[in-house]
């Protein structure tokens, strides 16, 4: 069992697997068993399909013995380049269960690569003049095996001139170097051939080689001359690149090779960056780049004439850059005020700036100015240092911020010139007291609203920030009492809405009037007063109140006299009342809504008067009784009743007896009821049933109940002598004299009458307003009531 479980615990309990092989094995070969490392048996390798995986597959396993073969050539410089150690890591997979193991393949290095110079044959050219010890550095070789198997070691052939010296690199490679050891003479022998050997140090060695053929060159003893030590020129700096800028010549008295000179600059690291352009053959310098005289004013260059031997000479190139007006002014913020005041004073500094101009002489002579329309101004200090000042009033509420552009400009030819703007915001003071959007507010409410309702709503603004323009509202006067103020109205210090603090009555107050104050949260505050006019409209809340006719001191009725001759339209009485409304609420109308006598007596609509519609007939009942309803204009409309007893009599003693001895008449609804049992009683053997019935019911409907009232006994007064109530409350101005029985033993029933014919004492109805209008409508139901009256009593009468 433990044998079993071995494998699966196998890589928790050991390192991973190595293998060490040279590269270049033959494909096929053994690495090593790996079933037998891994304690597999071989029937284990194919049930549990051992297999191996990588990124680059170069090995397999051997499905029967359980063999690790090479699959593919392995080349140690292929695989791991110049590292020291090439090591392979490798995967090991079984199934049944699965399970991974991890394999190393170190790769060792043979010496399968000799050194090898780039070149096979170098060419070398060294004067007969150069002095022994002289050195030449040669071209190293490469081998790309490493350790013992990597380049050692150089060899040079035989020969009485050069030696060879191997000297080590700084990265640890060695490079062969050519060591003049005897004077070259041309004329003896004008060609040297050597060979150069690279050797390794693997078993066997292997090794490269290079030939190298050395020319001696002929003596050069005359150097180039040039026509002058010092060539100096001007150019403006915006020449483009390829402008001729000037020729140097140089002369060499050899002859043949030796004469033939060119031309370089020395000290020139990068050529390619380099302003000018040197022609070897000719000397021409030409522009290669753009100057700028801003970088470099002056180019002082060295140029070297050789021949082609060793020999050479120098002189020196001096350009000197003329400046153009190619650069334009910088503009500078030192110093920059975020807020400025909007109170500050003309002068006062904003900001601090200075110019600059790359440019020279007049190129770089600057002067500066502003955008139109800025309150600011700009002085100059110092040398290319300005300040920018105030320069008038500023105001943050018509301007809160200001864009200042800022222009410099050079004297050139053509000037240039650059702008800067700058923002500059304006920091609020206190400046503006809060302005109501009205002059004056009027506002209109109605009686009875609602306590704590808002009635009005006043608003102001205030153009300043922050405390600056927060208002708050409150009331500073008014004309009504100071302590009953907060009783009426309050005013929200936050938005302006102005409160009832309780049901205002017309009647009572039909306006006031309010100072409210705004003001800000400023230090100090500033504020602004605004008149606030209430008007109290009028509801219909007040019914009508009936002046006359009225009862007498004791609750009695009093009685008004008619002649018995009074011709139509005689003034027999009037309705007096009042309304305590106003407006339409108090136009009164009077109808009639109950007669004893509807077509008898007229009611004027407007004014209350009762006249006399006919003359009084023998079959009229001497005591009559009228039901007058007295309505306002309101909507709905309120009303009030008055009933007026009217006795025809030529003389109050006529009239007495009447009132005192005569029993009250018998109800008419009584009559007519008794009369129609007799009639049916009587015409039932005469007529057909259906002609009783169809008189019957219209009889009984044209009939009225409430004509019975009109004569029902009242009582005079009997009280002493006096005015009743003051009726200087009415709506209209009439006068009246009221006369009142005195004496018990002489009852005179009490009267109202336009004509003064008694003594008595005169009550002159005045109002302190002008006439009250009156309503001018009837309603529907008035005429209604009128019309059933009148039908009850022609029906009686016809019976």
């Amino acid at each position: 069992m433990f044998p079993f479980l071995l494998p699966l615990f196998y890589p928790a309990l050991c390192e991973p697997i190595r293998y060490s092989i040279p590269e270049e094995l033959a494909k096929g070969a053994v690495v090593g068993n790996l079933a037998k490392d891994l304690g597999l048996s071989v029937l284990d390798v194919s049930e549990r399909k051992l297999r191996v995986s990588a990124e680059k597959l170069l090995f397999s396993v051997d499905a029967e013995s359980g063999d690790l073969l090479v699959k593919d050539r392995i080349d140690r410089e292929q695989i791991c380049k110049e590292r020291r150690t090439c090591e392979l890591q490798l995967e090991a997979v079984v199934e049944n269960p699965l399970n991974i193991f991890h394999i190393i393949v170190v790769v060792e290095d043979i010496n399968d690569h000799p050194p090898q110079f780039d070149k096979d044959d170098i060419n070398l050219e060294i004067s007969e003049s150069v002095n022994q010890g002289m050195g030449t550095i040669l071209e190293s070789a490469k081998d790309p095996d490493i350790s013992t198997n990597s380049l050692s070691k150089y060899q040079l052939s035989p020969n009485e001139y050069f030696s060879l010296v191997v000297k080590d690199n700084p990265d640890g490679g060695k490079y062969p170097e050519l060591v003049l050891k005897k004077t070259l003479d041309r004329e003896t022998q004008s060609t040297h051939h050597l060979v150069l050997t690279a050797l390794d140090s693997g078993d066997p060695p292997r090794s490269g080689t290079a030939h190298i053929r050395i020319l001696v060159v002929d003596a050069n003893d005359n150097p180039p001359v040039f026509s002058q030590d010092v060539y100096r020129v001007t150019l403006s700096e915006d020449v483009p690149p390829g402008t001729s800028v000037l020729k140097v010549s140089a002369t060499d008295q050899d002859e043949g090779f030796n004469a033939d000179i060119t031309y370089s600059f020395l000290r020139v690291a990068d050529r390619t960056q380099h302003p000018f352009l040197l022609d070897s053959a000719t000397g021409n310098i030409i522009t290669h780049q753009p100057l700028d005289f801003e970088e470099i004013e002056r180019y002082t260059m060295d140029v070297e004439a050789k021949d082609r031997g060793s020999l050479s000479t120098q002189c020196k190139v001096i350009i000197e850059v003329l400046d153009e007006n190619d650069n334009s002014p910088e503009i500078i913020i030192t110093t920059l005020s975020d807020q400025i005041v909007e109170d500050s004073h003309p002068g006062m500094v904003v900001a601090l700036f200075k110019t600059r101009d790359q440019d020279s002489r007049e190129n770089g002579e600057v002067t500066c100015d502003l955008n139109s329309d800025v309150p600011f101004k700009i002085h100059s200090s110092s040398n290319n240092y300005y300040k920018l000042v105030t320069d008038g009033p500023l105001d943050r509420e018509q301007t809160p911020e200001y864009n200042v552009t800022i222009t410099a400009t050079d004297k050139g030819k053509p000037p240039l010139s650059s702008s800067a703007t700058i923002t500059l915001h304006i920091t609020d003071v206190n400046d503006n007291a809060p302005v109501f959007q009205q002059a004056s507010y009027v506002v209109h409410v109605a009686e009875n609203n609602p306590p704590g309702a808002s009635i009005a709503q006043v608003s102001a603004s205030d153009p300043d920030l922050g405390p600056n323009g927060q208002v708050s509202y409150s009331i500073v006067a008014s004309d009504l009492e100071p302590r009953a103020l907060s009783s009426y109205v309050s005013v929200s210090a936050q938005s302006g809405a102005v409160f009832a603090q309780r049901a205002f009555d017309h009647e009572q107050l039909r306006a006031f009037e309010l100072t409210l104050q705004a003001r800000d949260q400023g230090s100090p505050a500033l504020g602004a007063n605004v008149s606030l006019r209430v008007l109290v409209g009028d509801r219909n809340d007040n019914a009508p109140r009936v002046l006359y006719p009225a009862l007498g001191p004791d609750g009695s009725a009093l009685f008004d006299t008619v002649p018995r001759a009074a011709q139509p339209g005689y003034l027999v009485t009037k309705v007096v009342a009042v309304d305590a409304d106003s407006g339409h609420n108090a136009w009164l109308s009077y109808h009639v809504l109950q007669a004893s006598e509807p077509g008898l007596f007229s009611l004027g609509l407007r004014t209350g008067e009762v006249r006399t519609a006919r003359a009084l007939g023998d079959r009229d009942a001497a005591r009559q009784r009228l039901l007058v309803a007295v309505r306002d204009g309101g909507q709905p409309p309120l009303s009030a009743t008055a009933t007026l007893h009217l006795v025809f009599a030529d003389s109050l003693h006529e009239a007495l007896p009447d009132l005192s001895d005569r029993p009250a008449p018998s109800d008419p609804q009584a009559e007519l009821q008794f009369y129609l049992v007799v009639a049916l009683a009587l015409i039932s053997v005469l007529f057909l049933l259906a002609v009783i019935l169809a008189i019957a019911l219209r009889l009984r409907h044209s009939s009225s109940p409430a004509a019975g009232d009109c004569f029902r006994s009242v009582l005079c007064s009997k009280s002493p002598p006096e005015i009743p109530s003051n009726y200087s409350e009415g709506t209209l101005p009439y006068a009246y004299n009221l006369c009142v029985a005195g004496d018990q033993t002489n009852p005179e029933f009490n009267f109202l009458t336009s004509v003064g014919y008694c003594q008595a004492t005169e009550d002159v109805l005045n109002k302190d307003s002008s006439s009250v209008l009156l309503a001018s409508l009837l309603t529907p139901s008035v005429e209604a009531d009128k019309t059933t009256f009148k039908q009850a009593k022609i029906s009686r009468n016809q019976i």
